[in-house]
């Protein structure tokens, strides 16, 4: 297992992370509901469980069912996934990445002017 595998989160326990992150604390029912599919409770149940043996939610006893919180937050899990999908697909090199979205055309010449205006706010922050 890569070092960074362990960071890097299958779309359907970030389906899950996103439901906590936007609820905050829950048990597996309300997890449950917040899923747009619909998904057995016990299999919610074990993968809020992987969750929190990979280190990405927390969980207490709230009465009689355990409560879930997320450890991780989306920024940091969102730049995992970056990072994972940078090392994978374009060798490390984010340069590559931009240069593949311009070839793809999913992104143009305007959305590049207006990111580098805000990189350029955000430097000038500092």
């Amino acid at each position: 297992m890569g070092e960074h595998e362990k960071d890097t989160l299958t779309k359907l326990e970030l389906q899950i992370m996103q439901v906590i992150w936007k609820l905050g604390a829950s048990n597996v029912g309300a997890v449950q509901e917040g899923l747009e599919q619909r998904l057995a409770y016990t299999t919610v149940q074990t993968m809020l469980n992987i969750l929190q043996r990979k280190g990405k939610l927390k969980r207490r006893l709230r009465g009689r069912s355990y409560e879930y919180s997320a450890i991780v937050t989306e920024a940091k899990a969102s730049g995992h996934a970056v990072r994972d999908l940078v090392d994978r697909m374009f060798g490390g090199s984010t340069e590559e990445l931009v240069m593949s979205l311009i070839k793809t055309k999913q992104i143009d010449a305007k959305q590049i002017t207006r990111l580098s205006k805000m990189l350029e706010e955000k430097e000038g922050d500092k």
